[in-house]
This record gives C-alpha cells, sequence and structure tokens, in this order.
C-alpha cells in the first residue's frame, strides 16, 4: 500500500513540474534568447552590453499576467490606463542610442511598466524615473522592488517638469511623446550629457541630443510611434 502511495505522489509531483516548466514556461528564456536573436542582433543592435542586459531582464515580469505569453514578440503591448511598454527593439535601440557608461546617473522620463528603467539600471549607476499616472507608478515600483533594483528611484511627477533635485544628469530617457522639447529637460542635462527623445504629435521623430559648452547638438534617428507625454497643466 505505502509503495502505491509513492508511486502516485511520485506521479504527481511529475506531471505538476512537467506543466509548470514545459506547459507554463514560466521563464521564457527560449523566448528571450529568440527575441535578442532575431529582433536585435539581425538588426542594428550591437553593443555587447545592452544585448546581455535584453537576454537577462525578463520582460514578461513588466506586462499583465494575461499578456506574458506574448512579452517577447517584436510589438509594444499594453499596460493599462492607455500607456504601452515599447516594443523590445525600441528599448534596446534607445538604450544603445545614448552610449551609456557605469558611473552615469539617468533620468527616464515615464516609467511605465519599470521595464526600461530595469535594462537601464543594469548598466548604469542610478536611474531616477518619473511617472504621471500613479497607478503605474506604484505598480512599477512594485515590480523593480520585487526583483531587485536598488539603483532605481521613482517618483509620481509630471515628467515635464523633469527631477531637478537630482539634476544634472549624463543621460535623460524620455518614452513618451511630447509636442517639442521641453527646456527643463535640458536644463537638467549635464555639459556631455546625452538625451534621447521622440517629438511630435500624429507623427514622430526620434533624436538624439547632446549637450555642449556651445549649445544642443540635435540629431534625427529614425521615425516612431510613442503614447503622447502628458503634461500637468
Amino acid at each position: 500500500m505505502q509503495r502505491v502511495v509513492l508511486f502516485f505522489l511520485c506521479l504527481f509531483l511529475f506531471v505538476t513540474v512537467f506543466i509548470s516548466g514545459v506547459g507554463g514556461n514560466q521563464d521564457y528564456t527560449d523566448q528571450r534568447m529568440k527575441m535578442v536573436q532575431q529582433q536585435l542582433e539581425a538588426r542594428d543592435i550591437k553593443d555587447p552590453e545592452v544585448l546581455e542586459t535584453m537576454r537577462t531582464v525578463k520582460r514578461h515580469l513588466f506586462v499583465p499576467e494575461d499578456q506574458q505569453k506574448r512579452a517577447y514578440e517584436d510589438r509594444p503591448l499594453s499596460i493599462g490606463y492607455g500607456q504601452t511598454i515599447s516594443q523590445p527593439y525600441i528599448v534596446a535601440y534607445m538604450t544603445q542610442a545614448v552610449r551609456l557608461k557605469p558611473g552615469d546617473k539617468i533620468l527616464e522620463i515615464g516609467t511605465g511598466s519599470g521595464y526600461q528603467a530595469a535594462v537601464l539600471a543594469r548598466i548604469v549607476k542610478e536611474v531616477y524615473s518619473i511617472e504621471i499616472i500613479e497607478a503605474l507608478a506604484l505598480r512599477a515600483e512594485k515590480t523593480l522592488n520585487s526583483i531587485g533594483y536598488p539603483n532605481i528611484f521613482i517618483k509620481h511627477g509630471d515628467g515635464y517638469q523633469g527631477w531637478q533635485e537630482h539634476a544634472p544628469y549624463d543621460v535623460i530617457i524620455v518614452t513618451a511623446a511630447p509636442d517639442h522639447v521641453p527646456e527643463k529637460l535640458l536644463e537638467q542635462l549635464a555639459v556631455g550629457g546625452r538625451m534621447v527623445i521622440p517629438v511630435g504629435t500624429s507623427f514622430q521623430n526620434l533624436y538624439l541630443m547632446t549637450k555642449t559648452e556651445d549649445g544642443i547638438k540635435k540629431e534625427t534617428l529614425l521615425p516612431v510611434r510613442f503614447v503622447p507625454m502628458v503634461e500637468n497643466k
């Protein structure tokens, strides 16, 4: 009798592990590796540190549970409140474009899910991130704390105003599209600092802006589609 009970107990454990490990595939490692290979390396993402970070950060943890199986597709996904998590390629492209250094202090405008902040935080010293939708700011903070990112600091506030308390920043990444470049963000960028920002309404361009002693150097990168950047009136 004991052998029968032991047999069925082992069988139950085996089926449970099989279902969770194969059917549920909760880690999505294969999908993440394929994402990097097919969506990033096959295009123009060449920075080895960016590629390794994209292999490491688990994007599915930053999307609603009912969308986790789609987390590594080459597309943005809804995270609620009319907001999206950017497609993996855009996250990697913007991260590569600002030429990160280990000691950089970054300001991110538009925390959203927290995924872009997590990617940045694995490469640089500190990430300060602002989100205008309080529920998203709280959810992102909870997600990041549960994974373990002590170098990310999140604030509920207006991205147009930046975060003056910790300025100047070596890098500013804007993940929503204003119709103009906010002057206060330029003011909070250090000399030699880089800002990547989508600008426009129906049609947007992604720009790389570098602050020099003589002013702002502006470079057009590529056409993009981001949700509008909301301003407190």
